[in-house]
């Protein structure tokens, strides 16, 4: 029998137009998911979805909202089509995406938080600019390697940020440092591409938005998962509450451990992934980390009806 795990994506699957298919398609999730997140927030986040304009859409502030009310949209066209999830797992942004359809949090006030994590992690880029760059062509080990040498040699931070793939790991940091892996990286041979984005994500310099986001966190009701949810920073099940909110506090200044997750998910039967978001990052991922199992993207109308077929 089938067992059908939904995966979130994160910030950088984020695109002008994101949405607009499915709303045309499926009228009624325009004020269900887009207008109501508009009025929570008090922003015209639809609009940005929709129309952008991108240099808008791409903040980290409005980004992280967006990408975030696109799942919903898709996870409610899933459902209504049959397709229900045994798991879910969400990479960075998308685990608020994964906990809310796992019934953890609620729809209101995951957008909040989401909305609230962007803000302050675009404020730590303001006062400590930094950068993330992908390696890509070397083990995971190396790339640690390559991070405590200039650290270890020049100072500042350069950290593993997100082990995306068995040869793809994302270092986050100050500019220089990571500047500094890379050009190593290089020499060893691997592929390094430079990543458009608002803050260094999942690295020590993340660690001062802690006390104030976990404040908000804790006046957040957290349920127990309904269904197995894995979590970024252990890349294991949480199964309470109070373990996926601590998951989220150590998520913030702690690495995505994307690979762990695709291979426990595997392991435990769940043979049928779904990527339920915008973009299609995590469908590549999977099939490179689980190369034997079908992975579907339901980032557009088009491909989410033959999905339902």
């Amino acid at each position: 029998m089938t067992r059908v795990a939904f995966l979130f994506p994160g910030q950088g699957s984020q695109k002008v137009g994101m949405g607009l298919d499915f709303v045309q398609r499926y009228p009624e999730l325009e004020r269900r998911w887009f207008g109501a997140a508009d009025d929570i927030l008090g922003l015209p986040l639809s609009r940005l979805c929709f129309e952008g304009p991108e240099d808008e859409l791409v903040r980290t502030e409005n980004t992280q909202p967006a990408v975030f009310v696109v799942s919903m949209a898709i996870i409610d066209v899933l459902r209504a089509g049959g397709m229900q999830p045994e798991a879910v797992a969400g990479h960075s942004l998308g685990e608020y995406a994964a906990l809310t359809c796992a019934g953890v949090l609620g729809f209101a006030e995951a957008l909040r938080l989401v909305r609230l994590r962007g803000e302050l992690m675009a404020g730590v880029n303001e006062s400590t600019p930094g950068t993330m760059a992908a390696i890509i062509g070397l083990s995971p080990g190396r790339v640690e390697e390559l991070c405590e040498q200039v650290s270890g040699k020049h100072g500042g931070v350069v950290e593993p940020a997100n082990y995306n793939e068995p040869e793809q790991t994302v270092i986050s940091g100050e500019a220089e440092p990571v500047a500094a892996a890379a050009e190593l990286a290089r020499g060893a041979g691997a592929r390094v591409v430079p990543l458009r984005v608002g803050a260094p994500f999942h690295c020590s310099l993340m660690s001062p938005l802690i006390e104030e986001f976990g404040a908000a966190m804790d006046a957040v009701p957290f349920a127990d998962p309904a269904i197995p949810v894995v979590a970024n920073v252990t890349g294991d099940y949480v199964r309470t509450g109070a373990a996926a909110k601590e998951a989220l506090r150590r998520q913030v200044s702690g690495a995505v451990r994307w690979t762990e997750t695709m291979r426990l998910l595997a392991h435990d039967g769940y043979d049928t992934f779904v990527e339920a978001g915008p973009g299609r990052v995590l469908t590549g991922f999977a099939m490179k980390i689980v190369p034997e199992l079908p992975v579907h993207s339901a980032g557009q109308a088009r491909r989410l009806d033959r999905l339902l077929g």
